[in-house]
């Protein structure tokens, strides 16, 4: 495969002082001063994932100032390996205004999925070396070696990953603390992170370190030199808000912590990522904390979920726990369908689960104040006033679904709605404003 540049990293050009294509790209998206974002993934507060192969992508970079980020996880398991069929989901992201995908293929040619969407897309492509690591070795866990865990970082970064979710901060003394912790009930879904419990099953088969913990020289290694954003995998998530907070999670944000600065000073870019089911009063806290221990990297919530009883609705759920995060520092939402805990997704599923994150990352973007988040509700707003539909309609973060609705039940009066008719409130105020008030009803 081609690279699309040879210079310094980018963490590495911007420590220097210099100003890459890619940051300019990546400024002119968030309409601020390239120096500003330049200065922020110098000191490590933003990232720019932006692997040199990756010669489709259209930079975006991420941190808690700028806009807020979605990712959108697709893939192929061992119940259903239609590759054409998470391509099509892959489309469907980057009609609908994602910005990063992350392939979590475990069966299959895993190789050549990972291959066509790094060759065909723009969005930002994320993968979790550890679940291509079982697929690939097709043996028993504990006959996996440490270097095959290692080895799945060099490909994944050769294909032209801008960035993978690596499990390092799970080490042996977290993992026994997991085990403690479920034997005694104090936590009830020990781990429910898919890349963390296989470390966790391996770790206790083999009696080894996480080999991700013991040689994050070595993957540090890998990914300065293919330019590959390390996103810090958290094993420890909590799988049900009962488990928010707790020691396990708190104790790998701490290792995590600590892992961020050894890849700052390798000059990697990092992200970390973070819960998980998670009240609606701790979101907030949990935000501050990981900026604390993480030196304000970049943080990646999945959700957070904010109840553990909605199968078949987690998508609001976490759209509520995302908004919530994202207004208080979180950099970067990874999107959960209505198909969450249930089955692998269908290209529905996607497109509901994609259209709650973008409304959850858009309220986040208007309460922190990212500058032009608010034009396009303006703008809606007046169309409303102004009974202008088609205009609505352009504006609508879902325009299908909003046209369709409106042209299943066609009002009586053209400039209004079935719900309110002739006693619709806008309609009525405007003819009262225009002088048109007898004409009222």
């Amino acid at each position: 495969m081609e690279q699309r540049r040879t210079c310094k990293s980018q963490m590495e050009a911007a420590r220097s002082g210099e100003i890459t294509a890619e940051v300019r790209e990546a400024a002119r998206f968030e309409g601020i001063e390239p120096a500003l974002l330049r200065d922020m993934i110098a000191s490590g507060t933003a990232a720019l994932p932006a692997n040199r192969r990756h010669l489709k992508l259209e930079p975006r970079a991420v941190g808690r100032k700028l806009k807020t980020k979605i990712n959108v996880n697709m893939g192929t398991s061992r119940d259903i390996e239609d590759a054409e069929g998470e391509l099509e989901k892959v489309r469907l992201a980057e009609k609908l205004g994602a910005h990063a995908l992350m392939d979590l293929s475990s069966a299959g040619d895993t190789r050549r999925l990972r291959r066509t969407i790094i060759e065909t897309s723009p969005l930002m492509i994320g993968t979790v070396p550890a679940y291509d690591t079982v697929a690939r070795a097709n043996k028993p866990l504990r006959e996996i070696t440490s270097d095959d865990w290692i080895e799945s970082v060099r490909l994944h970064a050769e294909d032209g990953v801008d960035f993978q979710t690596i499990h390092a901060g799970l080490t042996k003394r977290l993992a026994e603390e997991i085990i403690q912790r479920s034997k005694t009930g104090a936590r009830l879904t020990g781990l429910v992170s898919r890349g963390g419990s296989l470390l966790f099953a391996w770790m206790a088969e083999t009696g080894k370190e996480n080999p991700y913990y013991e040689r994050f020289d070595e993957v540090l290694a890998i990914c300065a030199e293919h330019e590959v954003t390390v996103s810090l995998g958290d094993s420890c998530r909590p799988g049900s808000t009962a488990d928010s907070s707790d020691g396990a999670q708190i104790g790998e944000l701490i290792v995590l912590g600590d892992l961020v600065q050894r890849a700052r000073k390798a000059g990697v870019q990092t992200i970390v990522e973070g819960p998980g089911h998670m009240a609606l009063d701790e979101i907030e806290a949990n935000m501050a904390i990981a900026r604390r221990l993480c030196g304000d990297a970049p943080f990646y919530v999945l959700g957070p979920l904010t109840t553990d009883i909605a199968p078949g609705y987690d998508h609001i759920t976490a759209a509520i726990g995302g908004a919530v995060a994202a207004a208080a520092g979180a950099a970067f939402l990874c999107y959960v369908t209505p198909a969450e805990h249930l089955r692998l997704p269908t290209l529905e599923d996607v497109r509901e689960g994609i259209i709650a994150s973008v409304i959850a990352a858009h309220s986040a973007d208007i309460a922190k104040g990212v500058p032009g988040a608010r034009d396009r509700d303006d703008r809606m707003s007046r169309a409303r006033q102004n009974l202008d539909w088609e205009q609505m309609f352009t504006l609508a973060v879902d325009p299908e679904k909003a046209r369709l609705y409106r042209s299943q039940s066609e009002p009586s009066e053209k400039d209004s709605c079935t719900m309110c008719g002739k006693l619709c409130a806008v309609r009525n105020v405007n003819r009262v404003i225009s002088g048109e008030a007898s004409d009222v009803l």
